[in-house]
């Protein structure tokens, strides 16, 4: 009697010896959608843990929002108290006990320029998410919607870009109380068209996508599609700008307090100290020096995180 195994039969039976189980193939499935779960954000992360520059500069960030928010944890007096200044001290240079010396009024530079960090800190803050909220919601809005809204809150900001940063902050600052929370306000109000015109031109570069495109033809409302396709891809250059404009607005507050129209006594901010310490800083170089370099320090944190986000989140620097 022939034998009746067909080829047919040796493929099925190879094909099913040789098929993958079905843990395999759930190990299989898994790593697919890990690979898939890969993004511009996960990428960034993982270049950003590691850069150096990054390191450095998140560390200082860190250090000095703590010490803006816990000066008394680095400092065993307030600059507020009574007995803070003594005029037997006045130009003091520095000592073991007072590493930092004593100012034009005899006052402690290490505690005033530790506590000083809280209003620079603030307005760099508040500036910067006052700035990116209303910038960022004008701009999407205008690139999503686009027609007349977008050439009217377009030509809206270009008065906005007319009047300079400093000088505009100037002329309304003179007529406002001098404390961190109006020169926050102030700078917000110069400052939001940049992130506008940014976020209006990614937005503009998003929405003609193909997954906006497939996500409308499913049926997707507006909202929905903003929110869950257009946000998430046009925000990474708003938050570059944002984390680097910080240092900025920081910059641009101890030029308004050195001015004597941003913080004022008996607040105490960096910009400020300079300005008290550049009548005497020839005879007692100690007392700009250190506000001084505590600002330096901070913008350059800052621009550094901003720079190395900025290269994190560009496909074409990898």
């Amino acid at each position: 009697m022939r034998d009746t195994t067909t080829v047919e039969d040796s493929m099925t039976d190879t094909q099913i010896a040789g098929a993958p189980s079905t843990g395999a193939a759930v190990k299989a499935g898994g790593k697919k959608k890990k690979d898939r779960e890969a993004s511009l954000w996960s990428d960034a992360m993982s270049d950003l843990r590691r850069n150096p520059v990054f390191l450095i500069g998140a560390f200082l960030v860190v250090c000095m929002l703590v010490i803006s928010a816990f000066p008394q944890w680095f400092t065993d007096g307030s600059p507020f108290e009574p007995t803070a200044c003594t005029l037997q001290n006045s130009l003091k240079t520095p000592s073991a006990d007072h590493w930092f010396g004593y100012d034009i009024q005899g006052c402690d530079v290490y505690t005033r320029t530790v506590w000083a960090a809280r209003n620079s800190v603030i307005v760099g803050i508040v500036t910067t998410t006052l700035v990116t909220v209303v910038g960022g919601a004008l701009g999407l809005l205008a690139g999503w919607a686009g027609g007349m809204l977008d050439s009217f809150l377009s030509r809206f900001t270009e008065i906005f870009f007319a009047i300079p940063l400093l000088l505009g902050g100037m002329l309304i600052m003179s007529a406002l109380p001098g404390n961190a929370w109006t020169v926050s306000l102030v700078l917000a109000i110069l400052g939001w068209p940049q992130i506008f015109r940014i976020m209006r031109s990614s937005v503009l570069q998003n929405k003609n996508n193909d997954y906006v495109v497939a996500a409308r033809a499913l049926g997707a409302g507006t909202l929905r599609i903003t929110m869950r396709h257009i946000l998430p891809n046009a925000i990474a250059p708003v938050i570059v700008v944002g984390a680097i404009s910080l240092g900025v607005y920081i910059s641009a507050e101890a030029a308004l307090s050195y001015l004597g129209i941003g913080v004022q006594p008996p607040e105490i901010s960096w910009g400020l100290m300079v300005s008290d310490a550049s009548v005497r800083w020839l005879q007692a170089p100690h007392v700009l020096l250190f506000p001084a370099a505590a600002l330096s320090v901070t913008v350059l944190a800052f621009i550094m995180v901003g720079d190395a986000v900025r290269d994190a989140l560009d496909p074409k620097l990898r």
